[in-house]
C-alpha cells in the first residue's frame, strides 16, 4: 500500500514539473485518499487495532526501600 501511495506522490510531481496540473491535482488527492484509507486499515487491524504497540508507555512500577537513617 505504501508503494501506492509513493507512485501516486512521484506522479503528481511529475506531472506538475510536466505542466499537466489538473492531472497532478488528481494524483495528489488519489495520494490523499489512499493514505487515509492505510491510517484507517491499520487502526482497524484485527492484529494491531487501537493497540498500537510501539507506541505503549506504560510504566512498570518499582517499589523503593525505605530510607531509616
Amino acid at each position: 500500500m505504501m508503494a501506492g501511495i509513493f507512485a501516486a506522490l512521484t506522479a503528481a510531481f511529475l506531472l506538475n514539473v510536466a505542466g499537466w496540473g489538473r492531472l497532478a491535482v488528481f494524483c495528489l488527492l488519489a495520494c490523499l485518499a489512499l493514505s487515509v484509507g492505510l491510517f484507517l486499515w491499520e487502526i482497524y487491524s484485527p492484529e494491531y487495532g487501537f493497540r498500537m504497540p510501539w507506541l505503549q508507555v506504560e510504566r512498570e512500577r518499582t517499589v523503593l526501600p525505605i530510607w531509616r537513617g
